[in-house]
């Protein structure tokens, strides 16, 4: 999540009867439709579906899997090459895939859910509009909108690793926390800048704030392995 907010994952559950009856309605309604990624052809390097890092275009998987259950590893090649892009850590990049992988991560889901929910955000790292529009700002994919997310993973994790770099760079030298600069990042994706900043002069995260930080430690081997290519 890459803005602040309070929904935890226990209101996700308890809502998911209602999201999937809107699903359901919503795909009913609609003409079905294979989703097809939008490809960003602006970036300097990008992952292609078999995993290879490309020079000049950014492209998601040729066939990116638009089910609920998917697995971040299957893009450690598109974490490497936008991690790299932005000087992050593809390990954190990872690592926060996975913590965002709770939600269902179907293209129509997402939309029929953001119906319900117009707030909601979108594509696999979780991304809300404001913060998706303000990172976009000066970089290849300025031109890109964020209701593509759902059907281009590749550029949902662009914008991801481009939000850290940004975070990054807010970070003071000098901070008053035994949290380590993942940790604060993490933080940071999860409850936006402000809270990261406070964090890093020594406030205490809240109980939700530890619970994202848990699960990213619990995820963080698994991270590790996906990016170096060991699989999950």
């Amino acid at each position: 999540m890459a803005e602040p907010r309070t929904r935890s994952r226990r209101r996700w559950l308890a809502l998911a009867v209602f999201a999937v009856v809107v699903y359901v309605l919503v795909r009913a309604a609609d003409t079905p439709q294979a989703a097809t990624p939008s490809p960003s052809t602006r970036a300097s390097g990008s992952a292609t579906a078999g995993g290879s890092v490309t020079a000049g275009g950014s492209a998601s998987p040729s066939a990116s899997p638009t089910t609920s259950s998917y697995d971040p590893a299957a893009y450690a090649a598109q974490v490497r090459a936008r991690a790299q892009q932005a000087g992050v850590s593809a390990q954190l990049v990872m690592a926060i895939l996975y913590n965002e992988a709770y939600k269902p991560h179907d293209a129509a889901f997402e939309r029929a859910w953001q119906r319900y929910k117009p707030d909601a955000a979108f594509g696999i790292a979780n991304m809300h509009r404001a913060t998706f529009d303000e990172v976009k700002r000066g970089r290849d994919f300025a031109d890109r909108s964020w209701d593509e997310l759902p059907d281009d993973r590749d550029l949902a994790i662009e914008a991801e690793a481009w939000y850290l770099h940004d975070l990054a760079a807010q970070l003071p030298a000098a901070r008053h926390t035994s949290l380590g600069e993942d940790d604060l990042l993490a933080l940071g994706y999860n409850t936006g800048a402000g809270n990261m900043l406070a964090f890093a002069r020594g406030t205490t995260p809240g109980s939700q704030a530890q619970s994202y930080l848990d699960r990213l430690h619990a995820n963080w081997a698994k991270a590790g392995k996906a990016v170096a290519g060991q699989g999950s």
